[in-house]
Formats: C-alpha cells, sequence, structure tokens
C-alpha cells in the first residue's frame, strides 16, 4: 500500500488504494455481460425473414412470444413495425432493447426528414441503426430492416455488434436454420411482391413446426414504394 509521509504528521494510505481498478477494454471488444444475462436473451426465441422482391419487399415474422422459450407468454404479437415511410424493421431479441431501438430508429427518420426536407435513404436508415446497434444498450437484438428508395428494394440484416449485411434476402432468429433450408429452395431471383409473400409465408411454417421459439401464425409487412402494409395471418393457407 502506497503512503504520503506529511511533515509533522503521521503518514496516510494514498486515497487511490480504495479505488477498483480503471477497466480498459481491448479496442473493438464488447463490454462484459453475466451468463444469467445472455441466458435470459438467448432463450427467447422468434423466427424473422426479409426478402427483396423485384418491385418491393416482404418481411415475415411469427407471431409467439416466449419465456425462457419454454413458456408461451403471448400469441398474437406483431414482430414487424413501419419505422420509415417506405420501410419497415422486426423486433428480435430482448423486447425492451428492440422496442426502444425502434423509437430510435423512428426518431431519426423523423429528424432527417424535418432537418432536410426530404426522405431518408434506406441505406442511410441502416448505417444509423448499425451505429445504434453497436453503440447503445440494446444488447443481443438481430433486427432485420427492409425498405424501397430511389435505388430499389433493400433488406439488411444487423447484428448485436453492429454489423450491416445487405442481401436478396435474410432470416434471422432462434428457427433460423430450419427457414434457410426452406427459403434456399423455394427462392428465386426476380419474385412479385405476392410470390415473395408465399416463399416467406413457407419458411416461417417450417420453423414453426421444429422451434418452439416460433408460431401462432405469420405477420406479412409489404412494402413498396407507396407504403407499408401489415397484416397478420393465423392460417398460414391464407397466403400460400
Amino acid at each position: 500500500m502506497r503512503e504520503h509521509q506529511l511533515s509533522g504528521q503521521v503518514s496516510v494510505p494514498d486515497r487511490r488504494d480504495y479505488l477498483p481498478p480503471v477497466h480498459e477494454p481491448e479496442l473493438g471488444s464488447l463490454p462484459d455481460v453475466s451468463n444469467t444475462d445472455m441466458d435470459s436473451v438467448n432463450k427467447t426465441g422468434t423466427t424473422t425473414i426479409g426478402i427483396a422482391a423485384e418491385d418491393g419487399v416482404v418481411i415475415a415474422t411469427d407471431m409467439r412470444a416466449s419465456l425462457g422459450g419454454r413458456f408461451v407468454s403471448n400469441k398474437n404479437v406483431q414482430k414487424v413495425e413501419q419505422i420509415h415511410p417506405s420501410g419497415a424493421m422486426t423486433l428480435v431479441g430482448s423486447v425492451g432493447g428492440a422496442q426502444s431501438f425502434i423509437r430510435n430508429m423512428r426518431a431519426e427518420v423523423n429528424l432527417y426528414d424535418v432537418r432536410r426536407g426530404e426522405e431518408m435513404s434506406i441505406h442511410a436508415l441502416a448505417t444509423i441503426a448499425g451505429n445504434y446497434a453497436r453503440g447503445g444498450p440494446f444488447f443481443q437484438i438481430n433486427p432485420i430492416l427492409g425498405g424501397v428508395d430511389s435505388d430499389g428494394s433493400h433488406v439488411y440484416s444487423i447484428d448485436p455488434a453492429g454489423g450491416v449485411m445487405e442481401d436478396d434476402y435474410t432470416i434471422t432468429g432462434s428457427g433460423l436454420t430450419v427457414a434457410y433450408g426452406t427459403l434456399e429452395r423455394e427462392y428465386e431471383d426476380d419474385l412479385s411482391i405476392s410470390e415473395a409473400k408465399s416463399v416467406a409465408a413457407s419458411g416461417i411454417k417450417a420453423a414453426v413446426e421444429r422451434d418452439t421459439g416460433s408460431g401462432n401464425g405469420v405477420y406479412l409487412a409489404e412494402i413498396t414504394e407507396e407504403g407499408v402494409e401489415i397484416a397478420g395471418h393465423k392460417a398460414f393457407d391464407d397466403v400460400l
């Protein structure tokens, strides 16, 4: 223990000895998260699918909310929300984090419109979403962003570390392994919106057959340059 010798006085300990060591994470590392926190997040489940079609984008999600992946807490949850005049995003992972993330994205879109007098591009929105995911307290969410702008139809997956990946189609959630097999078989280039809806619903249907965290129907968001339409379907036959 360090001591300071003061003239005419007894030695006293340096106050720095009572302070905890400063944690300096390595460049690019993430904050520490307890195993309990990780378990509670990773046990939640869902399946979300985004497909870029020739004339728009389709986003599909299941309807089930579960606690710990074992108890169904809600059977009619809308896991896709409009955040842009011609864009939508899924809610995946921690419910509170996902909802806060959606609110922040809507705020950014509105601020951009007010400041610049024009709509934000979907690519710019994806970049902002990645920055928020990397720097904010929205841990362990993996949303899909889909939208249409002057450059066409776009589908992005946003990973928990802030990575932004654009693809023709993407899937996130606990049912992704089953759903990917279905989309690999059924996806084709230049799908119409109607065809993409059927393929996306087919992927969700396959996932709910095997993934306990997914189920109870499908929500479909149809995104075009005219806007976003979201509808729920309890029966898959309505869209297949």
